[in-house]
């Protein structure tokens, strides 16, 4: 029951599309990760994915549409639409979601989330 800087836990990092866990919250993983170029197109077919731009802008692409996030805005894309996050520069995000579920909805291709 401490306060978590997460300006701090970024400065830890420099790697993108990398998350790394801060807390735990009723059964999911609050994460931040910085973006810069695409991500791959993905889903998750079980979950919701959640992002919450803390600082910079991203685009979410789902199908033929696009939607730009800027900071201090969220956005949530729905279980099962295919997307793919995106940054002309590098943006700040935290993301919630469930323990264990995979980045890329596929748990061959996902990355690891150290705990920082």
């Amino acid at each position: 029951m401490t306060p978590i800087n997460l300006a701090e836990k970024l400065a830890l990092f420099s790697t993108h599309w990398d998350p790394h866990v801060v807390a735990d919250y009723n059964g999911n993983d609050v994460m931040v990760v910085k973006f810069q170029g695409e991500f791959p197109f993905h889903q998750h077919p079980d979950t919701d994915d959640f992002f919450l731009v803390l600082e910079g802008e991203m685009t979410m692409d789902i199908g033929d549409q696009s939607h730009t996030v800027r900071a201090g805005e969220l956005f949530i894309v729905p279980r099962g639409q295919t997307h793919r996050p995106r940054a002309a520069r590098e943006c700040k995000v935290l993301l919630i979601e469930p323990k264990g579920e995979p980045n890329t909805g596929d748990p061959a291709t996902a990355a690891a989330k150290p705990r920082l």
